[in-house]
């Protein structure tokens, strides 16, 4: 069974941002993907294997990397 986090990046919300979410805790609002790699690394997680190209480790929800508004 994999044990590796599940990183939610949810839809852009009406206000800007996405929120970000590890096992279903939420860890902030990103507004570009270099805070998600600050998400990461306060988590105590290494953002270097969980980056936006692999989608067993991220899930993109209401656009890709490139949606923010």
């Amino acid at each position: 069974m994999d044990e590796r986090p599940l990183v939610v990046v949810h839809p852009p919300s009406h206000s800007g941002g996405r929120r970000v979410t590890v096992n279903a805790e939420t860890l902030g609002t990103a507004y570009e993907p270099g805070c998600i790699v600050e998400f990461l690394s306060r988590a105590g997680l290494d953002p270097d294997p969980v980056w936006s190209d692999d989608q067993t480790l991220i899930e993109w929800r209401g656009g890709g990397r490139d949606v923010w508004a």
